[in-house]
């Protein structure tokens, strides 16, 4: 590996923060947590819970925002955003690993694929007629990219990972071990007798810089397109209908589920195991609280919670009434109110 060590006036710049109480050519190697970090590393204190690491931290210097404990006297690099500039020093200290051309002989690649010269294959990775796949590009073991998949430019497919026919990645897209991107939505006609399955004829969609999590499933449309705009980060074990339109740079945490045909507007965020109904709109901008359920249309901008969702300050007046609910009842039956 390439050393990728730094003096402290070197990461300082690179965060764009001031270093003090520090000389600016002492050298860290990594980025660690309060705990854990030695006088070789970095560390960073992002949250006010962990104050009592910081002050028995052995860190060679911490990264701090600018207004946090003014008074401390020890290295210190104090930055506007400390979360920020650790994910900056981490991607410094571990870097992406670039595709060579390595294609191991376990791969089934078909005559009429088209792979860039420095794409890495894995072992006993599945490619099928006419797929394309771009230069800087790495395929993990055992992945399938069914015919017509197109692959963009520097993705990294991790293990186990399906591409479905005909699906599009944009440049830089991550897809986490296990994701299905493509398979078939759920559609069905009743008949009278039977469920009909109807043909899912669409694709996926993900555009530039997406990534998706570790099994993690992503529909085709049924006619038309799914799609996963640009800088979208979705968790683990999400899955995404078919025909959904999620808008660029939201992000959704593990176990969300959004219902066909529902388009999500830009910059939105979604709790842990947020559901929503199919053929719906939400705006740009949402925050959305985990477990809540969305049956209907939100507004850009708001911040919602419950089942069904509403207001964020609505729900909080709602949750502290509910505990209270038995007792207000049993005096409302005093009162001889029956239900």
């Amino acid at each position: 590996m390439t050393n990728r060590a730094l003096t402290l006036g070197e990461a300082a710049r690179l965060v764009s923060g001031s270093l003090h109480h520090a000389g600016e050519d002492d050298v860290v190697t990594g980025v660690n947590t309060l705990a854990e970090a030695d006088a070789t590393q970095v560390s960073f204190l992002a949250n006010r819970k962990y104050a009592k690491d910081f002050a028995a931290s052995k860190a060679g210097v911490i990264l701090l925002a600018g207004e946090t404990l003014p008074e401390a006297a020890r290295p210190l690099i104090r930055v506007k955003d400390p979360y920020l500039a650790f994910a900056l020093l981490q991607r410094h200290f571990h870097p992406d690993v670039l595709a060579s051309g390595q294609r191991h002989p376990s791969a089934v690649i078909d005559a009429s694929a088209r792979l860039a010269p420095d794409v890495d294959v894995g072992a006993q990775v599945v490619i099928g007629a006419n797929v394309s796949i771009a230069a800087g590009s790495r395929i993990g073991a055992a992945c399938v990219l069914e015919d017509g998949a197109q692959i963009g430019e520097n993705c990294l497919l991790h293990s186990r990972s399906t591409i479905g026919a005909d699906c599009v990645l944009g440049n830089r897209v991550i897809i986490q071990v296990g994701a299905v991107i493509g398979s078939d939505g759920f559609g069905y006609a009743w008949s009278g007798r039977e469920h009909l399955k109807i043909p899912q004829v669409g694709r996926v969609v993900l555009e530039d810089d997406v990534e998706i999590g570790a099994n993690t499933c992503i529909d085709r449309g049924a006619i038309g397109d799914t799609v996963i705009r640009r800088g979208v980060k979705l968790d683990n074990l999400i899955q995404i209908g078919h025909n959904v339109d999620i808008g660029a740079f939201s992000i959704m945490a593990s176990q969300v589920g959004v219902s066909g045909s529902t388009t999500v507007g830009q910059g939105c965020q979604f709790g842990g195991q947020v559901g929503t109904a199919g053929h719906i709109k939400i705006g740009d901008g949402c925050k959305i609280a985990a477990k809540s359920g969305v049956a209907g249309d939100l507004e850009a901008g708001g911040t919602y919670a419950g089942i069904p969702v509403m207001p964020h300050k609505v729900w909080l007046k709602v949750s502290a009434i509910l505990p209270r609910l038995p007792g207000l009842w049993g005096k409302l039956s005093a009162l001889g109110f029956k239900s």
